[in-house]
């Protein structure tokens, strides 16, 4: 491992939490020790399941047997080490998060962006979409979630939000909870998977996401809702490329930790898990081969929930 830059920014990318924020913490920590250096922020990709109340009956994580671990945060119990800024996924206290669409402070140094836009944080500008796609609610107005239903909705990104993102320019990372429809097709033309892994189903991600990439050109792409890792550059025709990385749900830190090296705007280091060590480089491609060794088979078929 060699060390990163003294002039450099450390910035991780975690994947869905789904409330279980002790272990991330706990991953983080182990980074840090790794790399010998604290970790600037934290970039969450939805699905966190910020609940302020441990025995929220909405809180899907409950059915799963997941820990209700926000409310310690919330109720200032524990507090966060290092910033952790989040957008939403489809499931989250939508009810909370429904009157701040810009973004606000949950508790000391864990921050939802809001549901559609940019912010420069770390000296980067970050832009963000919360929510996955739904056909039947894209162009439907956003209602109060009041019931599971209307929750369940607050869960869908509509045009509106869409046409915000699309008109930005000069991105460097952008932040979406579904993934880009097609990354499967696009690592075919280009790789064969390294041994352990095999190429998900050709229908998993949306094809609004997709055309956002294709006309903001991040130079980075940090997604998360189908639970497994993935790796893959989109992009040709002379244009900036985007190195998109899709992250693991928070189950093992191996797929559902990325992290940046950042000297001013440029990654120019970064690699996954919490060993330190480094899987791609500035001027090397991005895509399967940058993948960490699988400990197990995937799941070929995991979708988001």
């Amino acid at each position: 491992m060699v060390p990163l830059a003294p002039d450099s920014r450390l910035i991780a990318g975690v994947g869905d939490i789904h409330g279980r924020f002790h272990r991330v913490e706990a991953w983080l920590d182990a980074l840090e020790q790794a790399l010998e250096r604290p970790v600037d922020l934290a970039l969450a990709v939805g699905d966190v399941e910020a609940f302020l109340l441990a025995d929220d009956h909405r809180r899907k994580a409950a059915k799963r047997g997941m820990p209700a671990e926000f409310a310690g945060y919330a109720d200032g119990v524990r507090s966060m080490k290092r910033p952790l800024y989040f957008i939403g996924g489809n499931n989250e206290d939508f009810e909370a998060l429904h009157d701040s669409p810009d973004g606000f402070s949950l508790a000391p140094n864990v921050h939802y962006l809001g549901r559609a836009g940019l912010k420069e944080l770390g000296g980067l500008r970050v832009a963000y979409l919360s929510g996955i796609h739904a056909p039947r609610f894209y162009e439907q107005p956003l209602k109060r979630p009041r019931s599971l239903d209307t929750a369940k909705q607050a869960g869908y990104f509509r045009a509106s939000e869409v046409d915000k993102v699309q008109a930005l320019r000069d991105v460097d990372v952008l932040l979406v909870h579904e993934w880009p429809r097609g990354l499967p097709q696009r690592a075919q033309e280009r790789e064969v998977p390294p041994p352990g892994r095999t190429l998900p189903s050709y229908w998993i991600g949306n094809p609004i996401t997709r055309r956002l990439v294709e006309t903001v050109h991040p130079k980075w792409v940090l997604c998360g809702h189908s639970h497994r890792a993935f790796a893959v550059t989109l992009g040709n025709g002379g244009r900036q490329p985007s190195r998109v990385a899709c992250l693991d749900q928070a189950a093992k830190p191996e797929e559902a930790v990325f992290w940046m090296e950042v000297r001013g705007r440029e990654v120019v280091s970064a690699g996954w898990g919490t060993s330190g060590q480094v899987a791609w480089r500035a001027g090397q491609p991005w895509g399967l081969g940058c993948l960490p060794t699988p400990s197990e088979a995937p799941s070929l078929e995991t979708t988001g929930s």
